[in-house]
């Protein structure tokens, strides 16, 4: 993987590596470095991701001293903000603006006597290089042999037991870089995951809302569990393991989470016509070419909606969460058949806890939550007989905004996750052409059916049927405008006229 980058540059006499970085903003830290006669270094994830050909966005320098001075000195230069970060550790950053996004320049004093010293003190072999002036690779630690070999390893226990948060980033790093968990380092992380609640719960949700944005999503689950890491984060799923279902479930609430985790990065990846390899689903492959036929005009606006509401993270942490409410709501009949008659709401609750004890933001929250508690309702719309109309439509969306989208799309992983090879077709294309028929009014009659401009408001309701603010007032005004948006009433005259007759049966 790494011999055919062309940043790799090998000194056939010393038998060296060197690496070439961009040359904004590194020319100038450099001047000022000298300037200030301070030593600095790229180091980490910056010379890493440069090795590797990846684009390096944020950079990390150690430095010999005066780390914040040089950071103020490097703002004032770029025109960027300074932010001492750690004063006692001698930690600056300074944020630029570059193409409207934010790139953060991190600068700390050595940890030890030397910069071999301080890169023994890093947490993975592959984040314990530096690059020298000239670009050669300083690798005390074998860094580089670990990236040939696409290994994340430790450099030393302690130092998960130093920051508990570098297990999680354990698999963000293998997840984000499509590495291999180093089988030692592994079995150190299972030993200490119980360390996990130490750290404040932020940090763990920005490194597993990393994870859950990476590619082969329930890969990188499933290894979060395997480590015993997923019980710290959301423990709500350990459950879900010995929970059973029957037909036409054939498996555990765990594993066929797993598979709807598989089935959403399958569904979103097709909408965008992006290559995908499937890892837990054993659906029959014509379902994809089924989703590309009805929706895949949708697939831009899909797209960018998804990242108006957080990217795709959010729904994944939906699917993930989808069932935990099942373990809570399973009953048995006379026949033996397991039923679990509202988990959805169970879940969604749940979920709602769980996000609010990861600090996650009161919109993300409710986001997330409208997904768990409304991934059933396009199979109820499924299961009606004929064209799905406007007001059932209208009714999804009205409960479920911009969320509705992303519960539509989990309907579709959870079909395919739950009849795999055994998914009739005929019941199949019905569940994509409501998919389809919510997708149409959602992107293309959003003024017709979702939120249509109201043909009255409350003030003509005082004004022409006598009556008072309150909620009978707000009511009545709800249920016109649900018949505008199903198509009952198409003018003022005909919205005043239901009102009178609603009121009037109301009396």
């Amino acid at each position: 993987r790494l011999t055919s980058l062309p940043l790799f540059k090998y000194d056939s006499c010393a038998m060296s590596i060197r690496v070439s970085f961009p040359e904004w903003p590194l020319d100038q830290i450099r001047a000022l470095a000298t300037e200030l006669d301070i030593q600095v270094w790229p180091v980490g994830g910056t010379v890493r991701d440069a090795i590797l050909g990846r684009n390096v966005s944020d950079w990390d320098f150690a430095v010999d001293q005066n780390s914040i001075g040089l950071a103020r000195a490097v703002g004032d230069a770029l025109g960027g903000a300074f932010y001492p970060l750690d004063e006692e550790r001698d930690v600056g950053r300074v944020v630029l603006q570059l193409d409207d996004r934010p790139i953060h320049l991190d600068f700390a004093r050595l940890r030890g006597a030397d910069l071999r010293a301080d890169l023994s003190m890093r947490d993975f072999t592959i984040n314990a290089m530096a690059a020298e002036f000239d670009g050669q690779v300083v690798d005390p630690q074998g860094g580089l042999a670990d990236l040939q070999a696409r290994l994340v390893r430790a450099i030393d226990p302690t130092i998960l037991e130093a920051d508990p948060i570098r297990m999680i980033r354990a698999v963000r790093i293998a997840a984000e870089l499509d590495l291999r968990l180093e089988a030692k380092t592994a079995n150190w992380i299972i030993q200490r995951s119980y360390l996990l609640a130490r750290p404040s719960q932020e940090r763990v949700r920005d490194e597993f809302n990393r994870i859950l944005a990476a590619h082969k999503v329930a890969d990188n689950v499933h290894m979060l569990d395997e480590l015993t890491l997923l019980a710290h984060i959301i423990p709500e799923v350990e459950p879900l393991k010995v929970q059973a279902q029957s037909p036409p479930h054939r498996f555990d609430v765990w594993w066929h989470t797993l598979m709807v985790l598989d089935a959403i990065e399958g569904v979103v990846l097709t909408l965008t016509e992006s290559p995908h390899q499937m890892s837990y689903v054993d659906g029959p492959a014509r379902v994809w070419d089924d989703i590309t036929t009805e929706l895949s005009k949708y697939g831009p606006l899909i797209n960018t909606l998804l990242e108006d509401n957080g990217g795709i993270g959010p729904l994944r942490l939906g699917a993930l969460c989808h069932d935990l409410g099942k373990p809570l709501t399973c009953t048995e009949d006379d026949q033996g058949h397991l039923h679990f008659y509202g988990h959805e709401r169970e879940g969604a609750t749940l979920t709602a806890q769980r996000m609010r004890h990861l600090r996650y933001s009161r919109a993300e929250v409710e986001y997330v939550e409208t997904i768990v508690k409304a991934h059933l309702r396009p199979l109820h719309l499924a299961r009606t007989e004929g064209p799905i109309t406007r007001r059932a439509i209208y009714r999804l969306f009205k409960a479920t905004g911009d969320a509705g989208v992303s519960v539509t799309l989990l309907s579709l992983a959870d079909h395919i996750s739950t009849w795999g090879p055994n998914l009739d077709q005929e019941r199949w294309l019905r569940r994509v052409q409501v998919a389809g028929s919510l997708m149409h009014h959602f992107f293309e009659r959003q003024n017709e059916t979702i939120s249509p401009e109201p043909l009255i408001a409350g003030h003509d309701l005082m004004h022409e049927l006598g009556m008072e603010q309150g909620p009978k007032l707000g009511k009545l005004l709800a249920t016109v405008r649900e018949a505008q948006a199903s198509g009952e009433v198409n003018t003022r005259k005909e919205a005043l006229r239901l009102a009178k007759r609603l009121k009037r049966n109301n009396e």
